[in-house]
């Protein structure tokens, strides 16, 4: 299999003791990263964790900028009066 660009995986990794899904309870919480700055401060920020696609979805969306579109355009179809009660939350 090719090597992408950025994909820094070795040969020699061993994933036999792997367990998949072990951090699957972060998904969806929020999570607070500290950003280290050149100058020796740190910044904090709580972002929220990515949404997993399952494995259908995304052969169709593979990245975010896809789903963002697909989203977009159905946007598009909700009636004024529905999209105008939305965006007041």
């Amino acid at each position: 299999m090719p090597k992408e660009i950025g994909d820094d995986m070795q040969d020699s990794y061993d994933f036999s003791k792997g367990v998949r899904g072990k951090c699957n309870h972060f998904i969806g919480q929020p999570q607070t990263v500290r950003i280290h700055q050149s100058d020796g401060t740190i910044t904090e920020e709580t972002i929220q964790s990515a949404i997993e696609l399952d494995d259908d979805v995304r052969k169709y969306f593979p990245t975010s900028e896809a789903v963002n579109k697909a989203l977009r355009g159905l946007i598009e179809l909700i009636p004024d009066e529905l999209s105008s009660s939305h965006s007041q939350t």
